[in-house]
C-alpha cells in the first residue's frame, strides 16, 4: 500500500516542469473550466511538424469537465490552432468515464487520446519540448485521438500494474486508396507497470500492440505520377494538420520506459526525468509477388527517442532530446516507382522558465538531419509560451 500511495503522489507531481496543481473535482452545477494558451515564434519548420514559421497560435485548449453523478465523469476538449494563416477549431476529446466499477475496472467511451506509449495519453501542453518526437509525428500524427471505447483494469498489487484494451474507428491512421474499409479499424492492447525505489526514485514501463486493419497500402496501386516533393507536401498538409499518421502499417508496437528522481520525493525544488520510447511499424505495404523491395517498399519502419529533463530550481528547467525515425519515400524514374530510405534525425535542447504551475516560457533549439524529406531547415529556433487559466487537474506520471 505504501508503494501505491507513493506512486500516486509521483503521478500527481512529476509531470512537465510547469505542472498545474490538482483541481477539485467539478460537478454538473459547478464544472471545471480551463483554458491553455499556447503561442510561439519559430524561424523555420520541422519535417512532419505542425508548427509553422513565424508568429502563430499553437495548441490552444479549452476544456470543460465534471462528475456527472457518482457513477460517471465527462470531459470535452476543443483545440484552436493556426495553419496557413487560418484558425482551425477541432474537437480533441468528448468522452464519458466510469467512476464506480468494481474490481479495479474502468470504461471510457467517446473521443479520447489513446493510451499507447508514454506521451500519447498526455495533452500536448504538458510536454517538456515544443513538438512531439519525429516517431510520434510520423506514426501517430503527433498525438493519436479517435472515436472508440476503452476498458482497463488496475491489478490489486503493491506496485502499479494496469492492463487495457481499446477499439477505435481508426480514421486518423487509415492508409490511402483502400478498396474497402473496416468500420472498427484499430484495436489496441497494452500493459503498464510502475513503482518506487526508495523515497527519491520512481519508474514506469509499458508495452503496446496496435492492430490497424486499414493501415496497409497496396504497393501496386500507388499513383506513380506523384513525385517525392508532392508526396512530402501531402504528408505535411493533409496528414499532419489533420492529426493523421504520415506512415501507416498493419501492426504498430511500442515499448516505453520512464525514470524520475526527486530528492526525498519532493518535486517542488528540483527533479530529473529520463524517458525513452521505441516504435516498430510492421507491414506498411501488402507486397505483390515478383516485385523487389525497391518497387514495393520495406517490410517495416521504426523510430525512437531518448529524453532527459532536469528542473534545477523551482522556476527553471533544461532538457535535451535525441530521436530518429526511418521510413521510405516513393520516387518516379522512367515511369517506374522506386522506394528510397527516408530518415529523420533530431537533436534538441530547451530551457524553460516557469514562475508558477500555471505559466511557462520555453526557448528550444532543434537540429535536424533529413534524408528524402524535402527542403526543410537544418536548424530551428522556437520561443513558446504556455499559460493555464482556470481549474486544471494534475497530469499523469
Amino acid at each position: 500500500m505504501k508503494n501505491r500511495i507513493s506512486l500516486a503522489v509521483g503521478v500527481a507531481l512529476a509531470g512537465a516542469p510547469f505542472l498545474s496543481l490538482a483541481a477539485p473535482e467539478g460537478t454538473l452545477t459547478n464544472p471545471n473550466l480551463s483554458l491553455v494558451l499556447d503561442g510561439y515564434y519559430q524561424d523555420g519548420e520541422r519535417a512532419l511538424g505542425e508548427r509553422e514559421e513565424g508568429f502563430n497560435l499553437g495548441h490552444t485548449e479549452l476544456a470543460i469537465s465534471a462528475a456527472i453523478d457518482d457513477k460517471f465523469y465527462g470531459k470535452l476538449t476543443t483545440v484552436l490552432e493556426t495553419h496557413d494563416g487560418e484558425t482551425e477549431i477541432g474537437l480533441e476529446e468528448a468522452f464519458i468515464q466510469t467512476l464506480a466499477m468494481p474490481g479495479g475496472l474502468s470504461v471510457r467511451a467517446g473521443r479520447f487520446l489513446s493510451d499507447i506509449g508514454y506521451l500519447n495519453n498526455q495533452h500536448l501542453h504538458t510536454d517538456a519540448f515544443v513538438e512531439r518526437p519525429a516517431a510520434y509525428r510520423a506514426f501517430l500524427g503527433g498525438h493519436y485521438f479517435d472515436d472508440g471505447v476503452r476498458i482497463n483494469w488496475v491489478a490489486p498489487t503493491d506496485f502499479y500494474w494496469e492492463f487495457g484494451g481499446e477499439a477505435f474507428s481508426g480514421d486518423p491512421l487509415q492508409a490511402e486508396e483502400l478498396e474497402s474499409v473496416e468500420t472498427v479499424g484499430v484495436y489496441h492492447l497494452y500493459t503498464k507497470l510502475g513503482g518506487d525505489i526508495g523515497q527519491s526514485h520512481s519508474w514506469q514501463a509499458s508495452l503496446s500492440w496496435l492492430r490497424n486493419e486499414n493501415g496497409q497500402s497496396h504497393a501496386g496501386e500507388h499513383d506513380h505520377d506523384l513525385e517525392v516533393a508532392e508526396l512530402v507536401d501531402e504528408h505535411e498538409h493533409d496528414h499532419e494538420h489533420g492529426h493523421g499518421a504520415a506512415f501507416t502499417g498493419r501492426d504498430l508496437f511500442n515499448v516505453s520506459a520512464v525514470y524520475k528522481w526527486a530528492p526525498g520525493g519532493n518535486y517542488k525544488y528540483n527533479h530529473f526525468t529520463l524517458s525513452g520510447e521505441y516504435f516498430y511499424l510492421d507491414a506498411p505495404f501488402e507486397h505483390e509477388e515478383g516485385h523487389d523491395e525497391e518497387e514495393t517498399g520495406p517490410d517495416y519502419y521504426d523510430g525512437w527517442y531518448l529524453s532527459g529533463v532536469y528542473q534545477f530550481s523551482p522556476s527553471w528547467s533544461a532538457g535535451v532530446r535525441y530521436g530518429e525515425m526511418s521510413a521510405a519515400m516513393l520516387e518516379i524514374h522512367d515511369d517506374h516507382g522506386h522506394f528510397h530510405d527516408a530518415r529523420i534525425k533530431e537533436t534538441e535542447a530547451m530551457v524553460a522558465w516557469h514562475p508558477s504551475h500555471f505559466s511557462a516560457v520555453r526557448l528550444q533549439y532543434t537540429h535536424q538531419d533529413l534524408t528524402e524529406f524535402g527542403d526543410f531547415d537544418d536548424q530551428v529556433i522556437t520561443l513558446q509560451y504556455v499559460m493555464t487559466l482556470g481549474a486544471h487537474g494534475a497530469h499523469q506520471f
